[in-house]
């Protein structure tokens, strides 16, 4: 009888262990690759551009999750395991799921629309510094009549070619942070998510 009691132990321990091993397994699966966030809104429309501005894919969905990547990188001092954030992440829309690594995309919530969308035509190839501010006016301001009194937010590639522009009377902007790479702003009560861009926020009346 002890010694049946002494193997239910045994067994209890084992069986204690063995979850707290998988326990721990998943665990530092989720920490090496989850980094997860969703869209709050009602639907968004996503659009990808290369960094010359040129849009070359569209998707859109009632439920956008973001997913960063993380690898495992080496040990630090103490022996223990390290990781970062790769430039890979994972996009869901309606459980369907994009991989994208380096490109700008714009998620807009349904019923927000550019008020100018900049095609390279509208862009002085010839000049230089295309994300400062001086050169932006330049290039909308041809497009002034659209804006109105607002604030106008001009959306840039990576390599600062103007892409599209919106406007509003109520701006603002912040950083999710369980979003990676990610800037939310909101545009009138809608909802704009940045990833991998340059934008400018600027009062309507100092574009000349």
């Amino acid at each position: 009888m002890k010694k049946k009691r002494v193997l239910l132990a045994i067994s209890a321990i084992s069986v204690v262990a063995i979850v707290v091993i998988l326990s721990g397994c998943a665990f530092i699966e989720s920490q090496l690759n989850s980094f997860k966030g969703s869209l709050i809104g009602v639907a968004y429309t996503a659009d990808f551009y290369d960094n010359y501005g040129a849009k070359f894919f569209t998707a859109s969905g009632k439920k956008v999750d973001i997913d960063g990547n993380y690898v495992a990188d080496g040990v630090d001092s103490n022996g223990d395991s390290t990781s970062s954030l790769s430039s890979v992440i994972t996009i869901t829309i309606d459980g369907k799921e994009i991989e994208a690594c380096g490109n700008t995309v714009i998620f807009a919530e349904e019923g927000l629309k550019p008020d100018v969308e900049f095609s390279l035509t509208d862009v002085d190839s010839d000049s230089s510094g295309l994300s400062e501010l001086t050169s932006i006016s330049k290039v909308i301001n041809n497009f002034k009549n659209y804006f109105g009194k607002s604030r106008v937010v001009v959306i840039q590639s990576q390599l600062g070619v103007p892409i599209c522009a919106y406007s509003g009377d109520d701006v603002y902007w912040e950083i999710p942070d369980d979003l990676p790479k990610m800037t939310k702003l909101m545009v009138d009560g809608k909802a704009l998510y940045i990833h991998r861009a340059n934008f400018e926020i600027i009062d309507t009346d100092l574009i000349q």
